[in-house]
């Protein structure tokens, strides 16, 4: 049998290739003598569930409300903890995303504190820069891959909370 998808040959209902379903082979089949091969039945089919959108909304919230960070002192700590706290209980999705974006925001804390010391010493000037746009970018990332329902983790991050 060939997959309508890729091309491929395969002798299964499910292409190893691509996985896409591949159709019972038709009339043909019965002429040459080979008895027809049964389809799955659809209970049979394995079935994703993927979380609510209120869950994906929650958890993209979470990611978003560090940029409060970027208007108040703190508040990239202290809202995402806040939401974090109040809603993890209420889905797993919420709970992994929150718990990424408070270290995440916990490790940015700790590179500016960093990063303005060695302002003494010219060099943290550029650093303080760099910082801040890659907190910005690895937010904004985060909250569209956890808003399309991908679990994202942060690169630079300092597992505080488990």
């Amino acid at each position: 049998m060939t997959c309508p998808n890729c091309g491929a040959e395969t002798s299964a209902y499910v292409c190893q290739n691509c996985g896409g379903a591949v159709p019972a082979p038709g009339p043909t089949a019965m002429i040459s003598g080979s008895p027809p091969i049964p389809t799955p039945s659809p209970a049979a089919r394995q079935i994703v569930v993927a979380e609510p959108v209120e869950a994906r909304n929650w958890a993209t919230g979470v990611h978003l409300s560090a940029l409060l960070g970027m208007f108040f002192p703190f508040a990239n700590l202290i809202a995402p903890l806040v939401v974090w706290l109040l809603k993890r209980d209420e889905s797993p999705l919420i709970d992994r995303e929150g718990k990424e974006a408070v270290n995440f925001q916990i490790s940015m804390t700790m590179y500016m504190a960093v990063s303005g010391l060695l302002v003494l010493l010219l060099i943290g000037l550029p650093m303080l820069f760099v910082v801040a746009i890659l907190d910005l970018i690895f937010t904004i990332v985060a909250a569209v891959k956890t808003s399309n329902g991908e679990q994202y983790r942060y690169p630079l991050t300092i597992r505080f909370i488990r």
